[in-house]
């Protein structure tokens, strides 16, 4: 093995400074004890420092005399920097069904490529976040709301040495049930299906069921806990899914404000001071401002939870959005179109079952019910879909002769 000393001093001078060793500790990793030698330039760079780290630990790792593989190294490193409160992949309660661990990627890792690879993760940049079908190129969608979530969970997770990949599958895969036309879609098949229908439910209903022709995408028990129970009335079990758990209020409060002001429907001058004074008067104050807050109170603590006037500010600016946004006659004039199209849809599918996908078959011949089976297909459409499915059914074509 070449020099440790030798690495570092690569490393170093890759970045053009200069550096005096100016101290050493001993560093155990497996059976061997090592030296890192701390390099402090003129500029205190501590990128030099990690890179340190880095090459330390990849070529130093041991495992009983055999050297690990990348996962096990990475695992270690978890180990090793994390916060005692994170989630360790180790420690990880498995999956649905056993499978062989990966060399390169830890589970969560591997769970966030298999969401980001799945055909439902792409059908969310055509399924309404607010606005539905806007025609405008800025609004946000399904998909641009998923994206916002993991980015401000990850920066929350990072800040905690919470485990950043469990954060971002959580993230990404969280709104993977949702229905075309956003809640206006999740509210007509839950009042038509005998079994009800919640978007988070149907999400781990996704991955667990529908995804790659019905044989699913087998996520980690984590992933799934926190997929389910995102909503304000559900707790994950992990702090990584407490922390997608109000990444998401904070992102849909934070873009969704965004949205109605660029659609007019808001000036941000309109938040009531009582609520400004706390967290700001702008999209990018508040968001900067919560998430602060959160890393603030959370930090060395295993719970994950804002200060209470900030708590009591951010559900005083859901009510704020909700009445003026969510629930404005402008914005949601169309709703109940939408929501006569779903439930006209559902209808049809339940008599004319021969027009349902061939996977989802399999599914009912195994005893799932048929009125689930049709709001799988349903809530699997886009928004675009949805609307051309009820054209081709119910809209007559004209004669060209």
């Amino acid at each position: 093995m070449r020099s440790l000393y030798t690495i570092y001093a690569a490393e170093v001078n890759s970045f053009g400074i200069n550096f005096t060793r100016t101290a050493s500790q001993p560093r155990k990793t497996g059976r061997h004890s090592l030296q890192i030698y701390i390099f402090i330039g003129k500029k205190k760079d501590f990128g030099v420092l990690g890179r340190i780290i880095e090459v330390e630990r990849l070529f130093s790792s041991k495992k009983k005399g055999i050297p690990m593989n990348i996962r096990e190294s990475l695992e270690q490193w978890e180990k090793e920097y994390l916060s005692p409160y994170a989630m360790l992949s180790m420690n990880s309660r498995g999956r649905l069904k056993e499978e062989e661990q990966c060399d390169i990627r830890p589970v969560f890792q591997r769970d966030r490529d298999r969401i980001i690879h799945s055909k439902s993760f792409r059908r969310l940049k055509d399924k309404t976040q607010v606005f539905l079908t806007p025609e405008g190129d800025h609004y946000r969608t399904r998909l641009t709301h998923t994206l916002e979530v993991s980015q401000t969970a990850r920066t929350i997770a990072k800040a905690l040495k919470l485990n950043e990949d469990l954060v971002e599958a959580i993230a990404l895969g969280h709104d993977l049930g949702h229905t075309p036309f956003g809640h206006a879609g999740e509210r007509a098949l839950d009042r038509v299906c005998p079994y009800g229908f919640k978007h988070n439910e149907q999400s781990v209903r996704t991955v667990d069921m529908l995804e790659k022709d019905g044989r699913g995408i087998n996520l980690t028990h984590e992933v799934r806990d926190g997929i389910l129970n995102h909503q304000t009335a559900s707790m994950p079990a992990t702090l990584e899914g407490k922390i997608v758990r109000l990444a998401d209020k904070i992102a849909y409060i934070h873009h969704d404000m965004d949205d109605a002001v660029r659609a007019g429907i808001l000036k941000e001058a309109d938040v009531p001071r009582e609520i400004g004074s706390v967290i700001g008067y702008s999209c990018g104050q508040r968001l900067d401002f919560f998430i602060h807050n959160i890393v603030t109170n959370s930090r060395e603590k295993d719970d994950i939870c804002m200060s209470p006037e900030v708590a009591e500010a951010l559900r005083k600016m859901r009510e704020f959005m909700f009445r003026y946004v969510y629930r404005n006659p402008i914005a949601k004039s169309e709703e109940g179109k939408a929501e006569n199209l779903v439930i006209t849809l559902y209808e049809h599918y339940l008599v004319h079952t021969e027009k349902l996908p061939n996977f989802l078959f399999k599914l009912l011949d195994a005893g799932e019910p048929l009125e689930k089976i049709v709001c799988d297909y349903i809530s699997s459409m886009t928004d675009r879909f949805a609307i051309a499915q009820y054209q081709k059914i119910f809209i007559p074509k004209t004669w060209h002769g």
